[in-house]
């Protein structure tokens, strides 16, 4: 697809909720009953919640309703047609579009439809005959012009999809794959279903992180023992501070992945994640690094290494603070605090500690109990549960599920000559 222009995106569309994920911005008489409706069947079709204004019959002003559905709307889509800029309504609907991309961190993805981008962003031939009508019959309100001419010039300018000479099937797929991406880019990762202790620990690990600071690169290992909850805690992070950067990658799995399918993967993981296109760009590893480095050393970007066991791993995918641009951020997860001592740049540690006891006595009921609290009967077994479990999240859920509404389980041990024996064996069968 034919990509023009700043591809970059603003403040915080990954963590806010919306109600659509596409709104469609076009002009009727144009579009509404051929290229667009075909493009809305499409996004329908892939299960793309889109939002289209079928009304036929518009005043003055955007509607209320509109206005709503543009604000709620996580990507908007404008069919730039040749008639586009002769509707005022269209004019005021890419106006409001643009406020919101840059006050609620929409995204814009303008589709130039039989218009040149350069007829739009200078508003010539029929867009330069539109802006001559509007001038007239807005005389005393040139304001109102001016912000259409800069609305027009700043869409223009967007990262947009031109249909050139190609056949209108092929385009709409390749729009469609385009939003796809960008919604999946965009969705956040489930954290936990019971997110107890995570957020007091997501805002430690920003003092680390320090975002104010962009004039230097930034490492941080979060470093524990396997079910202590780091992978659930830089998700965590990830869902918070993703919108801020450019380009973001959560790879995870770090040491599974390169063991099972090469490091050359995971570094085609971080480029295509990144920079967007094939994921066959590595072929060996060291043409990785090299890739990596003159790729994305302008670039302001957040990548997370989870469950990095080897320092080569670290040394391959993030060997340099300066393989990346200023600004950009690193979190690494590892049950190894002393390959982070070897990396080759400054690294701030954050070591994760088992949940307290009020902390993982809130967990495990949840889980056990659906409830922040142990059922009448049960607190001698759930105040066991939690000493055996020694405040380790994944321990706390599984055991606490496994037990969820098995009375017959949780009688049986009366069979067993101690609590401890009962968990163990319990532990025995769910946890190992």
């Amino acid at each position: 697809m034919a990509f023009i222009g700043d591809c970059s995106s603003s403040s915080s569309s990954v963590t806010r909720q919306w109600a659509h994920d596409v709104f469609l911005s076009f002009r009727g008489k144009d579009t509404r009953n051929n290229f667009t409706a075909h493009l809305f069947a499409a996004l329908d079709q892939k299960g793309i919640n889109t939002y289209i204004d079928n009304a036929l019959e518009r005043g003055e002003n955007i509607s209320p309703a509109l206005l709503k559905a543009i604000e709620e709307s996580k990507i908007s889509v404008i069919v730039l047609s040749q008639n586009y800029a002769s509707s005022s309504w269209c004019l005021d609907e890419l106006a409001t579009i643009l406020e919101c991309k840059e006050t609620k961190g929409q995204i814009v993805l303008p589709v130039f439809y039989k218009v040149d981008p350069s007829e739009v962003r200078y508003q010539k031939n029929s867009f330069g005959e539109a802006f001559v009508k509007h001038e007239e019959r807005f005389k005393d309100d040139q304001m109102k012009v001016q912000r259409w001419k800069t609305a027009l010039t700043q869409v223009a300018n967007l990262c947009g999809c031109d249909l050139g000479t190609r056949n209108e099937h092929d385009f709409i797929q390749e729009i469609i794959e385009h939003v796809n991406s960008i919604l999946v880019k965009e969705t956040c990762f489930q954290v936990s279903k019971y997110p107890v202790g995570i957020e007091s620990r997501v805002q430690d690990v920003m003092l680390l992180l320090d975002l104010k600071k962009k004039d230097s690169t930034c490492m941080v290992g979060i470093i524990g023992i396997g079910g202590i909850g780091k992978t659930t805690l830089a998700k965590a992070i990830y869902n918070s501070i993703a919108s801020q950067f450019k380009g973001r990658c959560f790879l995870e799995n770090v040491r599974e992945t390169s063991k099972q399918k090469g490091l050359n993967h995971v570094q085609n993981e971080l480029l295509s994640n990144i920079l967007g296109g094939s994921s066959q760009m590595v072929g060996i590893v060291d043409q990785g690094v090299t890739l990596i480095e003159k790729r994305l050393q302008l670039k302001r970007i957040l990548l997370v290494l989870d469950d990095v066991d080897e320092l080569v791993q670290l040394e391959k995918l993030a060997g340099k603070p300066d393989w990346f641009g200023l600004g950009s951020r690193i979190i690494v997860t590892t049950r190894n605090k002393h390959l982070l001592c070897a990396y080759d740049g400054v690294v701030s540690i954050y070591p994760m500690k088992g949940l307290g006891h009020y902390e993982a006595l809130r967990l495990f009921s949840w889980h056990a109990f659906k409830s922040d609290k142990p059922n009448d009967g049960y607190v001698n077994v759930t105040k066991d549960a939690i000493r055996y479990c020694g405040g380790l999240p994944l321990a706390l859920t599984v055991l606490g599920s496994a037990l969820r509404g098995r009375d017959d389980i949780l009688h049986c041990r009366k069979n067993w000559t101690s609590t401890e024996e009962f968990l163990t064996m319990i532990s025995k069968k769910y946890l190992e």
